[in-house]
């Protein structure tokens, strides 16, 4: 299933406090860009960032989920509405990547 260009709108209305921030659509999903560094994307209508460091930290109770079957875990983001932990987790994992 591809993610909807609805919810594309919403993540970034939720990224706007991140600088830096671009998006590539990539075969119906939507790959996500820091500062020029890949750190996650929208798959299947989900936000999921690279499970670095900082991101585990971040959000330590947060599922790991596959992009696509077969692919690498990542973290999925549930916590949409707190547009600064969205700013912070973005840039910090931009930072270790």
């Amino acid at each position: 299933m591809a993610s909807s260009k609805e919810y594309l709108g919403y993540v970034l209305e939720q990224l706007s406090e991140v600088e830096g921030l671009r998006y590539r659509p990539m075969m119906g999903e939507y790959l996500i860009y820091c500062r020029n560094k890949l750190v996650g994307g929208v798959y299947d209508d989900r936000l999921l960032v690279k499970p670095t460091k900082a991101a585990c930290a971040l959000l330590p109770d947060a599922p790991r989920e596959e992009p696509y079957p077969g692919g690498k875990a990542m973290l999925l983001v549930t916590e949409m509405e707190n547009k600064s932990l969205l700013r912070e987790l973005l840039e910090a994992v931009a930072g270790e990547v």
